[in-house]
């Protein structure tokens, strides 16, 4: 039998999905519904029955979609944009795994339409990896001027999306992002985005950009709140990478912590291509804080910043905390011994948090790749989820329909638990934020191990 086949079969037989996720899957395998229906009888009662009560609904997105995996009608190209080399790697890799997983679910088919997935990368060696304004315009451009492409999947970094949504507003394209949390580039936010924003990005006058993942300002006021009110921290130094994103959510949870009565002794932004920290942190240490904030992403040198701040602050006296622009392994490598102890936050939860269908999800992309996925990933399986089942609504390849049925998103079903909706600025409804500290696993190997979903002050 069919590898696969066996996966799915064990999954229902473990409880991991339900009866309305194993036919999907089976359907799109290829598989009969009679004997979809003998292997789904063959599985203990309790498995078939698997629900709700067992972490959330047994398929992911809006059950109430009707699923056509009919190809008479042509073919889809769905393009993705984001960071996949050097220090990017992981997350961007496991990001393209868990799209690809999404449409091997689906059986790379929806409305009618074979679907075909090419993913781009922004990043170069120059950057670590990290994005490039010049390769970002270049994979927009190569998007919209593909007839077949109805959808441009990214990207991962805010200031990338403020080059490609322009881009892909002028040409009626959907835009749909698994990692952008900058406020901005959907709403605006005295004091935390820039003037004109958002509608400088969408020429058109029409939206076309979405994003699965909550926003930093939510992000930002839950850890503030956390460290303040649980934690019970006063004085705050706060650094970030001087990018879009760094600089964003650091502002973001600096002004949260004065709001909430702490004390920030500073707000800077440091050089990511520094050797060398020692003088900043002297600075820093000599001030008294108990808490340390750096708004950055990986490729931004944050390891360098915690391996220096250690040397002079220990881990008992002042806490190291991250946005989710830190939670990726090559920060804990870069670290070594040192990241032990660091607390980074993530809107959203980690593999090891996702129970019943995210379980599932979980188990399958370790599998997968030879280990556990990167915390993201969820989010682009989810937006792949979004934008097919956007084409069985719509059954056309009209990138008009297909952008206001993807807009119109509602009742998701989410491998996070819980049900969201896009909101008519295209943002998540959904607000979870989790709190993470790296400590060492069974085997000694250092890990973000999940501690407990936050909330900003009511």
């Amino acid at each position: 039998m069919d590898p696969r086949i066996v996966k799915l079969v064990e999954s229902l037989n473990e409880g991991r999905i339900g009866r309305r996720a194993f036919l999907t899957r089976a359907a799109a395998l290829g598989l009969s519904a009679g004997f979809a229906g003998q292997l789904m009888r063959s599985a203990p009662a309790a498995a078939q029955d698997a629900s709700p009560a067992a972490g959330g609904e047994d398929v992911v997105g809006n059950p109430a979609i009707p699923h056509i995996t009919t190809t008479d009608k042509g073919s889809i190209t769905l393009y993705s944009s984001w960071p996949f080399t050097g220090s990017m790697k992981q997350l961007g890799s496991d990001a393209i795994e868990a799209s690809k997983m999404a449409l091997e679910d689906l059986g790379n088919a929806a409305g009618g339409f074979a679907l075909v997935y090419e993913p781009l990368d922004s990043g170069i060696a120059a950057n670590n990896g990290g994005w490039d304004p010049g390769k970002e315009s270049e994979n927009a451009n190569k998007a919209i001027n593909d007839a077949d492409c109805m959808a441009y999947l990214g990207t991962y970094n805010s200031g990338a999306s403020k080059i490609s949504i322009p881009i892909t507003n002028g040409a009626g394209l959907s835009q749909i992002s698994f990692g952008n949390t900058y406020p901005g580039l959907t709403k605006a936010i005295e004091g935390a985005t820039e003037p004109g924003e958002p509608d400088i990005y969408y020429p058109s006058g029409v939206r076309n950009f979405m994003r699965t993942v909550p926003s930093d300002e939510i992000q930002g006021g839950a850890v503030a709140n956390w460290a303040i009110n649980q934690q019970g921290r006063k004085k705050t130094y706060t650094l970030h990478d001087n990018s879009l994103y760094g600089k964003g959510v650091a502002l973001l949870y600096n002004e949260s912590f004065k709001e909430l009565g702490g004390e920030s002794l500073g707000f800077e932004g440091y050089d990511p291509k520094a050797t060398d920290y020692q003088s900043l942190m002297t600075k820093i240490a000599d001030m008294g804080p108990d808490v340390l904030y750096v708004g950055a992403t990986v490729e931004n040198n944050p390891a360098k910043v915690l391996l220096d701040m250690r040397s002079l602050m220990p881990v008992d006296e002042v806490m190291f905390l991250g946005p989710d622009g830190l939670i990726n392994q090559d920060f804990i490598n870069g670290a070594g011994p040192d990241a032990e102890g660091a607390y980074v936050t993530f809107a959203g939860l980690p593999p090891s948090a996702l129970k019943g269908i995210g379980a599932d999800y979980a188990a399958r992309m370790t599998e997968r790749l030879g280990h556990t996925p990167d915390s993201y990933a969820a989010y682009a399986y989810e937006v792949m989820t979004v934008v097919v089942q956007a084409i069985d609504k719509a059954q056309e390849k009209d990138r008009a329909k297909i952008l206001d049925a993807m807009f119109h998103t509602t009742d998701f079903h989410s491998l996070l638990g819980g049900v969201w909706h896009f909101t008519e600025t295209g943002d998540t409804s959904s607000t979870t934020v989790s709190i993470n500290r790296i400590e060492p696993d069974d085997s000694g190997k250092l890990i973000f191990n999940y501690l407990e979903t936050i909330g900003s002050a009511s």
